[in-house]
């Protein structure tokens, strides 16, 4: 396990440089941000992803299943003397708006549908159109299932923190290996689910267009933006031509960028 996956307050300020470096420049090609902007991010987790948009005076507001990580994201955003709104709740139970002006410019849900349970994926995805604004923004970013790490192996701890693709192994085998590694049930039992909840690309695309989002941009990672962050990588983008290779694509993106908009709402 790295540093960061215990150490909350770096992966808190690593995720804020990330969403200034990269997340706002993205959406500012589709959408004003102004402090007028309202922004609704799910599985928030500890706020980083948050931070640079409530510098820019957005309304923002986090909600995450986790009372550890709301708990967090209230002291980080506090000790930055910053103002925010989190609430620990599940998404699929919140009160819904009411009318437009309760509803969100922006939604953010990054690293978040891959660890939902495939049959709640279409559920999750029409719920999010009842808090978007008619001509709203939703963000995606996923790593895709076929990618290195796609797993999230590398939370766990011992040797297969740091094996490539042993996520595609069969489950027994899988399951051995990270036994023999020193994991826990409990994180057995979370890169389980993960490996039931997977998402590929071409999933993805077809769960959006199915709930009635259009794509307005699709950006595939070849190296993470975060890892400027994590491993002082410098991002690239998968190449055009390969961006456009089915099932194979899954295997050199590590993350996938997604601006979704409700199909009434490119009306």
């Amino acid at each position: 396990m790295q540093q960061r996956h215990s150490d909350r307050r770096t992966y808190f300020n690593e995720l804020a440089r990330t969403a200034q470096d990269y997340y706002i420049d993205y959406l500012q090609q589709y959408i004003s941000i102004t402090p007028n902007t309202r922004i609704l991010e799910i599985g928030c987790g500890e706020g980083g992803n948050l931070l640079p948009f409530a510098q820019m005076d957005c309304s923002v507001k986090g909600i995450d299943i986790s009372k550890t990580r709301i708990s967090q994201a209230r002291q980080f955003f506090n000790e930055e003397k910053m103002q925010a709104q989190f609430i620990c709740m599940d998404f699929n139970t919140a009160d819904k708006p009411q009318c437009d002006n309760e509803r969100y410019d922006i939604i953010l849900v990054h690293d978040v549908i891959e660890h939902i349970e495939p049959n709640n994926k279409t559920d999750f995805i029409n719920n999010i159109k009842l808090f978007l604004k008619h001509d709203g923004i939703v963000f995606f970013g996923f790593p895709a299932w076929q990618n290195p790490f796609g797993g999230h192996q590398q939370i766990t701890h011992g040797f297969a923190s740091k094996l490539p693709f042993i996520h595609l192994l069969p489950n027994p085998i899988y399951q051995g290996l990270l036994r023999l590694s020193g994991a826990s049930q409990a994180t057995i039992d979370e890169l389980m689910s993960i490996k039931r909840s997977r998402m590929p690309i071409e999933r993805f695309e077809r769960l959006a267009s199915h709930c009635g989002f259009a794509i307005i941009n699709r950006s595939l990672w070849f190296i993470n933006p975060h890892y400027k962050q994590k491993f002082g990588l410098k991002p690239r983008r998968v190449w055009k031509w390969a961006s456009h290779i089915p099932l194979l694509r899954n295997f050199y993106t590590t993350s996938a960028f997604y601006l979704l908009k409700t199909n009434n709402g490119l009306n």
